[in-house]
């Protein structure tokens, strides 16, 4: 079964100074080295900061396109991590090891796939 790992940091002032790709990435790396030794890695990314997302909504037929994220919140998702596990509590663990739950959370929901309309087709023939 695939889980995506969520990783929620808490929000930091505007004039905060931003942490660098390298920084951010030797906190990480660890993590997704271990699960590419167990088997487990499917696919990870940092998001940049909330302030570079665009959000987008359809309401009454219009398209609504507003800069930042939808919600205000404490957290915001800051990166995830895919892996292939065996059951929820081997993703729970993966979890546990990553440094984002020591200082914010880190939600686990299963992936159900999506495959292109070829690729389903294919399969059923």
């Amino acid at each position: 079964m695939n889980y995506l790992l969520l990783m929620y940091l808490p929000t930091l002032p505007a004039d905060a100074p931003d942490a660098t790709d390298e920084t951010v990435l030797s906190c990480a790396q660890p993590v997704v080295d271990r699960a590419v030794e167990k088997g487990q890695f499917v696919a990870a990314g940092v998001l940049r900061p909330a302030l570079t997302a665009t959000s987008v909504r359809l309401r009454d037929g219009q398209m609504l396109v507003t800069d930042g994220p939808f919600a205000e919140t404490r957290e915001v998702l800051a990166g995830y991590l895919q892996i292939e596990a065996a059951n929820l509590d081997e993703a729970i663990a993966t979890a546990f090891d990553h440094p984002a739950a020591r200082e914010g959370t880190v939600e686990i929901r299963p992936v159900m796939p999506v495959h292109p309309r070829e690729r389903v087709a294919l399969a059923r023939s």
